[in-house]
């Protein structure tokens, strides 16, 4: 196991090197141009995920696909990811994922678009969509797409389910001293609850589970930041300073590159609100809207609360705790978040406790929805049933054994994933532009799209079949 981490971590120093941090960050400045600065319209995305469009065609509202998005997004990545980053790469990780996120509005935008652009429907009714449709329908790069699928359905059973029940019963181990065993096997009761009732089901429970945990969470940071104000401005200076002069962190952070800075951030920044790796359109292709520009928009406000907001409080919550005690360990993610949060007393400890049960509990039940719809993809709705037992199993499993080298592997499939959904926002740039003019520059918002050009998939074939050549 040691030699196959050892491979894992050279193939995550290529996945992760400049060709990928360059695509990534070009991708989100790229679109972020050509798109006219979607992110100023962040205010209206928040506005119309709280809308809904009645009588659009769609399986869930799209605040439910938008709660179902950040129940996948904001996860263990919020909380312990940010930690990894500040260990592993010093303070100024945190400006690379905060920026990360702040340009990776867009790009969770176009990835929005293309997600009801070329979303299909099934025989009962029910919206598919995702880069995989994209990449076949838009490029005609059906085996990319089939790539895409694979590379989610793996991911989900590590970054959207072992991490997370692992994160789960070792917190409960720590803190109430419950055996892993008990906790797996509950967190797999409540799990088949929720899954075996499909995107409805999970859409329900996260509508009204996301802004709960949320809305606790960012309150329980700005007491913290409250309680550590007088080193809120030094920690804002040395995530600033450090991003670009990693020696200027000094005290017991790291030192380092500005490359290893950014690579960690960057890294932790996309593990987190997911902008570029191709996860949340596969929700948001099942939204009620009218246009794809309106679900585009509340797809990006998405990025904005999981990192603009939550990871971005997280790791100022870090720095000033870390600036304030210089006796906490630097070394170790969670070590480092768990003793910054620690050291406020009465607030801190539970807040990360439940934050983080609330948060990884949530990502496994939006994740289920991502790799159902990829082995869906890959080998039709017979599929479903087994990758969702398959699934439970896991997290159980998840739950009881150690998982050293998963995060490595977690940071692998994001890549893997990242790249064929780069390439189709790129390649399919023209088209972002087009439905972004019509619809948003040139006040169409409140239009209704053409219904009869949704695809509908062949009850036999599975394959996309148009409805014209269906109706003759």
């Amino acid at each position: 196991m040691e030699t196959f981490n050892d491979i894992i971590t050279s193939i995550n120093s290529v996945l992760w090197g400049w060709p990928m941090i360059i695509l990534l960050l070009g991708t989100h400045l790229y679109l972020t141009l050509i798109l006219k600065f979607p992110q100023r319209k962040i205010f209206k995305a928040i506005k119309l995920s709280l809308a809904r469009d009645k009588g659009a065609t769609g399986d869930v509202s799209q605040f439910g696909a938008l709660a179902t998005a950040l129940a996948a997004t904001i996860g263990t990545g919020n909380i312990v990811g940010v930690g990894t980053a500040i260990a592993l790469g010093g303070p100024g990780a945190v400006f690379w994922c905060w920026l990360t996120g702040v340009f990776g509005i867009s790009t969770k935008y176009a990835e929005g678009l293309l997600a009801i652009k070329y979303r299909v429907k099934t025989p009962s009714g029910k919206m598919l969509g995702g880069p995989m449709y994209a990449l076949e329908r838009g490029l005609g790069w059906k085996w990319m797409g089939i790539l895409f699928a694979l590379f989610c359905t793996l991911a989900s059973f590590g970054i959207g389910c072992t991490v997370q029940a692992n994160a789960i019963s070792t917190l409960t181990k720590e803190t109430f001293n419950i055996s892993p065993y008990i906790i797996g096997s509950l967190v797999c009761l409540l799990t088949a609850a929720v899954i075996l009732g499909g995107v409805k089901s999970i859409a329900r429970v996260c509508t009204a589970f996301v802004p709960f945990m949320a809305i606790f969470y960012v309150i329980g940071c700005i007491y913290i930041l409250g309680a550590n104000h007088s080193f809120l401005w030094p920690a804002l200076q040395t995530i600033v300073k450090s991003a670009f002069n990693p020696e200027a962190a000094g005290g017991g952070f790291v030192g380092g590159s500005i490359m290893m800075v950014a690579r960690y951030g960057i890294s932790r920044g996309l593990f987190s609100n997911e902008s570029g790796m191709g996860s949340a359109p596969i929700v948001a292709a099942a939204a009620q809207t009218r246009n794809p520009v309106r679900q585009a928009l509340v797809s990006s406000s998405g990025t904005f609360w999981d990192t603009v907001v939550i990871c971005a409080l997280t790791g100022l919550v870090i720095v000033s705790s870390a600036l304030a005690h210089p006796d906490i360990n630097y070394t170790d993610g969670a070590t480092l978040t768990k003793a910054a949060f620690s050291k406020i007393p009465y607030v801190g400890a539970p807040l990360l406790n439940i934050g983080q049960f609330t948060f990884a509990f949530s990502t496994i039940l939006g994740w289920c929805y991502y790799g159902e719809r990829g082995v869906e993809y890959l080998g039709g709705k017979r599929m479903t049933i087994p990758y969702r037992v398959t699934y439970i199993i896991a997290v159980f499993t998840g739950s009881v054994i150690s998982l050293t080298i998963v995060w490595n592997m977690a940071d692998c499939f994001n890549a893997l994933m990242a790249i064929p959904n780069l390439l189709s926002l790129l390649f399919l740039s023209k088209i972002l532009v087009k439905e972004t003019n019509h619809y948003l520059w040139n006040d169409h918002l409140d239009e209704q799209m053409d219904d009869n050009e949704l695809v509908e998939l062949d009850s036999s074939l599975n394959n996309p079949q148009d409805s014209r050549n269906k109706r003759l």
